[in-house]
């Protein structure tokens, strides 16, 4: 890889007792943090609303055109890290913070019915577990505006994306703890999508 890349962390806002989201507070310690030398590190709110979401994340990849956009979301109840492989398209009935529910339940109408990152979760989180790393490959984001906004996200940038759910107890609920345990997980991601990169070119 040659040059600046721009990754994208976003987190969701406020949320029931979440006056600021966690998920929000992190993606700003993320981009303090950084993500490496020659990685631009580009934070955004998503308001828990379906249609914003829709509008922020289709204007993220046409405006931004970044090399891989994270999504942050919180995980009630969880203890864990959560790495998700798949978006859903359909079957969204829960009312978002404004009472509003898309009609059709989906999220691109004639959309496929699932879409996978192209980072296999799977091997990510298995290199964290055996570091003895609380982190877990799943393929239920929950249908809400944690899975609607990672499909949306799947959809407009071909799979360039992926959505981690935080806990939101245990003894990795602490941003410092998470904020160096995401860089090493989205820095590990992006090793993986520049290793398939070389591996595609040299085809």
């Amino acid at each position: 890889m040659s040059g600046r890349e721009t990754v994208v962390v976003t987190g969701f806002g406020p949320f029931r007792q979440y006056i600021v989201n966690p998920s929000w507070q992190l993606a700003q310690e993320l981009k303090l943090s950084g993500l490496g030398e020659k990685t631009d590190v580009y934070t955004k709110e998503v308001p828990v609303s379906y249609t914003e979401t829709r509008r922020i994340i289709a204007e993220i990849w046409q405006t931004l055109n970044p090399k891989f956009v994270v999504h942050l979301g919180v995980a009630r109840a969880s203890k864990v890290v959560l790495l998700e492989q798949t978006g859903k398209n359909s079957g969204y009935r829960d009312k978002d913070v404004s009472g509003f529910c898309p009609v059709s339940q989906c999220c691109v109408e004639g959309g496929p019915e699932k879409l996978d990152s192209v980072v296999n979760m799977r091997v990510v989180s298995r290199r964290f577990r055996q570091a003895g790393m609380d982190v877990i490959y799943t393929r239920d984001a929950g249908r809400y505006l944690c899975d609607f906004t990672y499909y949306c996200s799947l959809y407009h940038g071909q799979g360039r994306a992926a959505l981690i759910h935080v806990p939101s107890s245990g003894s990795l609920a602490s941003a410092d703890k998470l904020v160096p345990l995401l860089q090493s997980i989205i820095q590990t991601m992006l090793e993986q999508l520049a290793y398939e990169e070389l591996t595609t070119q040299a085809k």
